[in-house]
């Protein structure tokens, strides 16, 4: 899944973007948000998604896999 491609933002389809983490906390944040009723949707992190929510990226830059960065997208059942 592409989440930052200029049309068929995750925002455009009703999901909300909640935060960027790794595992072993992504799987904790996932679980979570199920157990209170939220669908859940990952997409990679990429440069690209970089704006005013996560206006600074080096530590994802910086990282030796930047891909195991996912941004956690939420939307209500």
């Amino acid at each position: 899944m592409s989440g930052c491609k200029k049309n068929g933002l995750p925002e455009q389809e009703g999901w909300e973007r909640r935060t960027v983490a790794t595992e072993p906390r992504l799987s904790e944040l996932v679980e979570a948000y199920r157990e209170a009723g939220f669908e859940v949707r990952l997409e990679e992190f990429k440069k690209i998604c970089a704006d005013s929510l996560y206006p600074c990226t080096s530590c994802i830059d910086a990282d030796e896999d930047p891909s195991r960065f996912k941004i956690i997208y939420t939307k209500k059942c």
